[in-house]
Protein backbone atom coordinates (compact mmCIF):
# COMPACT_ATOMS: atom_id res chain seq x y z
CA UNK A 1 0.00 0.00 0.00
CA UNK A 2 3.05 2.46 0.97
CA UNK A 3 4.20 2.21 -2.96
CA UNK A 4 1.15 2.51 -4.47
CA UNK A 5 0.36 5.71 -2.64
CA UNK A 6 3.93 6.79 -3.51
CA UNK A 7 3.65 6.27 -7.50
CA UNK A 8 0.44 7.75 -7.41
CA UNK A 9 2.37 11.50 -6.95
CA UNK A 10 4.74 10.75 -9.76
CA UNK A 11 1.52 10.09 -12.11
CA UNK A 12 0.18 13.02 -11.15
CA UNK A 13 3.49 14.97 -11.36
CA UNK A 14 4.24 13.81 -14.63
CA UNK A 15 0.48 14.44 -16.46
CA UNK A 16 1.19 17.85 -14.54
CA UNK A 17 4.61 18.35 -16.36
CA UNK A 18 3.28 17.38 -19.96
CA UNK A 19 0.41 19.74 -20.07
CA UNK A 20 2.63 22.62 -18.51
CA UNK A 21 5.11 22.54 -21.16
CA UNK A 22 2.83 24.82 -23.63
CA UNK A 23 2.17 26.94 -20.89
CA UNK A 24 5.53 28.01 -19.93
CA UNK A 25 7.47 31.02 -21.61
CA UNK A 26 9.38 29.47 -24.49
CA UNK A 27 7.87 25.69 -24.54
CA UNK A 28 5.97 23.98 -27.74
CA UNK A 29 3.52 26.32 -28.08
CA UNK A 30 5.30 29.51 -28.10
CA UNK A 31 8.00 27.85 -29.97
CA UNK A 32 5.26 27.22 -32.92
CA UNK A 33 3.87 30.40 -33.09
CA UNK A 34 5.83 32.85 -31.53
CA UNK A 35 4.27 35.89 -31.40
CA UNK A 36 1.99 35.55 -34.18
CA UNK A 37 -1.73 34.65 -33.90
CA UNK A 38 -2.68 30.85 -34.88
CA UNK A 39 -5.53 32.01 -36.36
CA UNK A 40 -4.04 33.87 -38.98
CA UNK A 41 -1.88 31.19 -40.12
CA UNK A 42 -2.42 30.96 -44.23
CA UNK A 43 -4.06 34.26 -44.54
CA UNK A 44 -0.63 36.05 -45.41
CA UNK A 45 -1.07 35.42 -49.28
CA UNK A 46 -4.83 36.17 -49.32
CA UNK A 47 -4.33 39.88 -47.73
CA UNK A 48 -1.54 40.83 -50.40
CA UNK A 49 -3.48 43.38 -52.56
CA UNK A 50 -4.14 42.75 -56.25
CA UNK A 51 -3.46 38.84 -55.95
CA UNK A 52 -6.37 36.39 -56.43
CA UNK A 53 -7.99 39.11 -58.87
CA UNK A 54 -9.21 37.78 -62.53
CA UNK A 55 -10.20 39.50 -65.60
CA UNK A 56 -12.12 36.67 -66.70
CA UNK A 57 -15.60 35.42 -65.40
CA UNK A 58 -15.89 31.98 -64.89
CA UNK A 59 -18.48 29.53 -64.75
CA UNK A 60 -18.74 25.59 -63.99
CA UNK A 61 -21.79 24.19 -65.90
CA UNK A 62 -21.72 20.69 -65.25
CA UNK A 63 -19.54 18.12 -62.87
CA UNK A 64 -19.73 14.68 -63.64
CA UNK A 65 -18.48 11.37 -62.12
CA UNK A 66 -16.31 9.13 -64.15
CA UNK A 67 -15.04 5.59 -63.42
CA UNK A 68 -12.88 3.79 -65.41
CA UNK A 69 -12.15 -0.06 -64.97
CA UNK A 70 -8.60 -0.77 -64.68
CA UNK A 71 -5.98 -3.90 -64.07
CA UNK A 72 -6.13 -2.58 -60.36
CA UNK A 73 -9.63 -1.73 -59.72
CA UNK A 74 -11.69 1.28 -60.66
CA UNK A 75 -10.45 4.58 -61.47
CA UNK A 76 -12.91 6.94 -60.27
CA UNK A 77 -11.99 10.97 -61.67
CA UNK A 78 -14.44 14.22 -62.34
CA UNK A 79 -15.02 15.48 -65.39
CA UNK A 80 -16.13 19.21 -65.16
CA UNK A 81 -17.11 21.77 -68.13
CA UNK A 82 -16.17 25.13 -67.30
CA UNK A 83 -17.05 28.76 -69.45
CA UNK A 84 -14.49 31.34 -69.34
CA UNK A 85 -15.31 34.65 -70.57
CA UNK A 86 -13.99 38.10 -70.34
CA UNK A 87 -17.81 39.95 -71.31
CA UNK A 88 -16.09 42.03 -73.74
CA UNK A 89 -17.05 39.48 -76.44
CA UNK A 90 -14.35 36.78 -76.16
CA UNK A 91 -15.44 33.19 -74.43
CA UNK A 92 -14.33 29.45 -74.29
CA UNK A 93 -15.22 26.24 -72.95
CA UNK A 94 -13.08 23.96 -71.51
CA UNK A 95 -13.39 20.52 -70.30
CA UNK A 96 -11.06 18.96 -67.14
CA UNK A 97 -10.92 15.87 -65.72
CA UNK A 98 -9.33 15.00 -62.40
CA UNK A 99 -9.03 13.46 -58.75
CA UNK A 100 -10.69 16.36 -57.31
CA UNK A 101 -12.78 19.59 -58.62
CA UNK A 102 -10.06 22.07 -57.87
CA UNK A 103 -7.53 20.01 -60.21
CA UNK A 104 -10.29 19.43 -62.96
CA UNK A 105 -11.62 23.36 -62.78
CA UNK A 106 -8.33 24.36 -62.73
CA UNK A 107 -7.73 22.36 -66.58
CA UNK A 108 -10.44 23.21 -67.96
CA UNK A 109 -10.63 26.71 -67.28
CA UNK A 110 -6.79 26.86 -68.58
CA UNK A 111 -8.06 25.23 -72.04
CA UNK A 112 -11.03 27.81 -72.13
CA UNK A 113 -8.48 30.36 -72.10
CA UNK A 114 -6.54 29.01 -74.84
CA UNK A 115 -9.14 28.40 -76.63
CA UNK A 116 -11.56 31.28 -76.55
CA UNK A 117 -13.32 32.88 -79.50
CA UNK A 118 -14.18 36.76 -80.59
CA UNK A 119 -17.62 37.31 -80.61
CA UNK A 120 -18.61 40.32 -82.81
CA UNK A 121 -21.06 42.57 -80.94
CA UNK A 122 -23.68 45.20 -81.96
CA UNK A 123 -23.49 48.42 -79.98
CA UNK A 124 -21.80 46.38 -77.65
CA UNK A 125 -25.15 44.65 -76.13
CA UNK A 126 -26.36 42.31 -78.56
CA UNK A 127 -25.66 40.22 -81.66
CA UNK A 128 -25.54 41.33 -85.23
CA UNK A 129 -27.97 38.89 -86.71
CA UNK A 130 -30.02 36.21 -85.48
CA UNK A 131 -28.24 32.46 -86.07
CA UNK A 132 -29.52 28.73 -85.52
CA UNK A 133 -27.33 26.07 -84.80
CA UNK A 134 -27.64 22.53 -84.54
CA UNK A 135 -25.10 19.92 -82.88
CA UNK A 136 -26.38 16.46 -82.75
CA UNK A 137 -29.70 16.80 -80.50
CA UNK A 138 -29.21 20.19 -79.11
CA UNK A 139 -30.33 23.25 -81.42
CA UNK A 140 -29.85 26.61 -80.23
CA UNK A 141 -31.37 29.41 -81.95
CA UNK A 142 -29.89 33.04 -81.45
CA UNK A 143 -32.09 36.59 -81.87
CA UNK A 144 -30.33 40.04 -80.96
CA UNK A 145 -32.82 42.30 -79.19
CA UNK A 146 -33.54 45.86 -78.65
CA UNK A 147 -32.20 47.54 -75.74
CA UNK A 148 -33.26 47.23 -72.51
CA UNK A 149 -34.75 43.28 -73.27
CA UNK A 150 -32.35 41.47 -71.04
CA UNK A 151 -30.55 37.81 -71.46
CA UNK A 152 -33.86 35.49 -72.29
CA UNK A 153 -32.63 32.06 -72.50
CA UNK A 154 -32.02 28.92 -70.88
CA UNK A 155 -29.47 27.94 -67.97
CA UNK A 156 -26.80 26.83 -70.32
CA UNK A 157 -26.50 29.33 -73.46
CA UNK A 158 -27.05 32.07 -70.34
CA UNK A 159 -23.68 31.34 -69.20
CA UNK A 160 -22.20 31.30 -72.38
CA UNK A 161 -24.13 34.80 -73.68
CA UNK A 162 -23.26 36.22 -70.46
CA UNK A 163 -19.43 35.53 -70.43
CA UNK A 164 -18.90 36.79 -73.99
CA UNK A 165 -20.58 40.37 -72.90
CA UNK A 166 -24.14 40.10 -74.49
CA UNK A 167 -26.66 42.03 -72.46
CA UNK A 168 -29.72 41.84 -74.71
CA UNK A 169 -30.52 38.56 -76.64
CA UNK A 170 -33.66 36.23 -77.12
CA UNK A 171 -32.76 32.42 -77.47
CA UNK A 172 -34.37 29.21 -77.66
CA UNK A 173 -32.93 25.97 -77.35
CA UNK A 174 -35.04 23.45 -79.60
CA UNK A 175 -33.19 19.79 -79.07
CA UNK A 176 -32.03 18.39 -76.10
CA UNK A 177 -32.12 19.57 -72.29
CA UNK A 178 -28.34 18.54 -71.84
CA UNK A 179 -26.46 21.16 -70.51
CA UNK A 180 -23.38 20.03 -72.39
CA UNK A 181 -24.40 19.43 -75.43
CA UNK A 182 -26.56 23.43 -75.50
CA UNK A 183 -23.05 24.88 -74.29
CA UNK A 184 -20.77 23.84 -77.28
CA UNK A 185 -23.62 24.24 -79.46
CA UNK A 186 -23.98 27.90 -78.41
CA UNK A 187 -20.77 28.08 -78.66
CA UNK A 188 -20.57 27.09 -82.56
CA UNK A 189 -23.51 29.44 -82.95
CA UNK A 190 -21.81 32.26 -81.70
CA UNK A 191 -18.37 31.57 -84.10
CA UNK A 192 -21.23 31.59 -87.03
CA UNK A 193 -21.87 35.41 -86.53
CA UNK A 194 -20.47 38.58 -88.81
CA UNK A 195 -19.72 41.71 -88.39
CA UNK A 196 -22.36 44.06 -89.29
CA UNK A 197 -20.04 46.07 -91.62
CA UNK A 198 -18.95 42.37 -93.49
CA UNK A 199 -23.15 41.72 -93.37
CA UNK A 200 -23.42 45.17 -95.95
CA UNK A 201 -19.90 44.29 -98.24
CA UNK A 202 -21.39 40.94 -98.68
CA UNK A 203 -25.38 42.31 -99.29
Amino acid sequence: MEDSQKIEPNKQNGQNQKGGGQNRPGGFGGQRYGNRNPNMRGQGRQGRPGEGESEFYEKVVQVNRVSKKTQGGDKRSLSVIVVVGDKKGKVGVGLGKAADVQSAVAKASTYAKKHMITVPLKDNRTIPHEVYFKLGAAKVLLKPAPKGTGVIAGGAVRVVVEAAGISDIVSKSLGTKNQASNVYATLQALTLLKHKNFIKKSG
